[in-house]
């Protein structure tokens, strides 16, 4: 049978360590993984804010603006639920709530990173549409999300599944 993602102490149990040593590793972790998503929406974020500053925005049109703004808001959002834990943290600093945190962390990322996904492929559709045309840009917009779907989610929840033998 599957352990759930917060059964700390069977955790534990099962590493040979402390319900904290466990909670001190998860956090860890976490922290890691959010330090990857959060440099791709830095990336994402800078050069939206850069866009709408160019030559060539106002020619984007209803379609182009409400993609960009899309685009934007995704990706604002990704960085405001990434950066979250964060403020989680300062807020309960000192309380003894590392357990609380790091199942708050856990959602943030999962959130966080579905939201990127989003920012990523409408940023794809964005500057594709203008490349190579709505059509084209649609497919491999619809591509990325396919791609990111199965890479961030589909495969890794089909390894939690319990194993056979």
């Amino acid at each position: 049978m599957a352990r759930k993602r917060t059964d700390v102490a069977g955790a534990a149990v099962a590493r040979g360590q402390t319900p904290e040593e466990v909670l001190d590793r998860n956090l860890a972790e976490l922290l890691q993984e959010m330090r990857v998503a959060i440099t791709g929406v830095q990336i994402l974020f800078a050069f939206l804010l850069t866009l709408p500053f160019s030559a060539r925005f106002e020619e984007l049109g209803a379609f182009g603006t409400t993609v960009y703004a899309v685009t934007l808001l995704s990706t604002a959002s990704a960085t405001l639920v990434l950066i979250a834990p964060v403020s989680f943290h300062r807020t309960l600093f000192r309380q003894r709530r590392k357990q609380q945190l790091v199942a708050f962390a856990d959602g943030a990322l999962v959130v966080g990173l579905a939201l990127l996904l989003l920012g990523i492929a409408a940023a794809v559709l964005l500057v594709l549409d203008v490349v190579l045309g709505r059509w084209p840009a649609v497919a491999c917009s619809a591509f990325v999300v396919v791609l990111g779907t199965v890479a961030w989610y589909l495969l890794p929840l089909r390894q939690r599944r319990p194993s056979d033998g």
